[in-house]
């Protein structure tokens, strides 16, 4: 999922290696766990926006108009434009990695399963809640399985590619590409709200405030 956090108060040094050295980076059984249980989070905290009904995130407003108009859950969305994306990293020269892989498919599932699992909530207070706890899990999560350091996600990888085929700045890619599959996904009927709005002012910061308890250092 996508993610650009503010300059950080605490150094955070994010390894740039490929695939196979990504593995062959040491504390591999520590990373392979925080990374799954990051990515499962991650769906969870999806969930809980979409149980909220307050407004989603950028890219699950897309997901959510999207399914309106096809037989699909959304989850199955989430991991149909993670491919999609996917392809878009070729002419970026993108280099995908285990983490990239397992959040196209990880996320999906987590989010439909924790949907199938809960009712949607009638009172407000309970929806707030719900919407709040999504996105502090949310950013959560996002330190989890980027510390985990094992590749970024399909939508991060997206961002990064076009910041270094652009020369333009990662908040300003960020900022066009949420406004762009926002601006498709209500055209399409999803779902935007004050969540919306939240999510995308506060997940940078608490997930960069979070990085330093879950970055795992790697060997040289």
């Amino acid at each position: 999922m996508s993610i650009a956090a503010p300059a950080p108060r605490v150094a955070v040094q994010l390894a740039d290696l490929g695939p196979v050295a990504q593995l062959r980076a040491g504390r591999l059984p520590r990373r392979l766990v925080q990374l799954y249980v990051g990515l499962w989070l991650y769906g969870v905290s999806l969930a809980l926006m979409v149980l909220g009904d307050l407004g989603l995130a950028p890219w699950d407003v897309l997901h959510s108009g999207f399914i309106r108009h096809v037989p699909l859950t959304l989850g199955q969305a989430v991991v149909l434009f993670s491919f999609v994306v996917l392809v878009l990293w070729v002419p970026l020269r993108e280099k995908p990695g285990l983490g990239t892989l397992s959040n196209a498919l990880v996320v999906g599932v987590s989010a439909d399963v924790t949907l199938g699992m809960f009712d949607a909530p009638d009172s407000l207070p309970a929806r707030i809640a719900l919407m709040a706890g999504g996105i502090v899990l949310c950013g959560l999560a996002t330190a989890l399985y980027i510390g985990a350091q094992l590749g970024r996600g399909p939508r991060d990888g997206l961002m990064t590619g076009l910041t270094r085929r652009t020369g333009l700045s990662i908040r300003l890619v960020r900022t066009g590409l949420e406004v762009v599959v926002v601006a498709i996904g209500l055209v399409l009927g999803g779902t935007l709200g004050l969540g919306t709005v939240l999510f995308a002012l506060t997940i940078g910061p608490i997930a960069q405030w979070m990085m330093p308890w879950f970055l795992v250092e790697l060997e040289s």
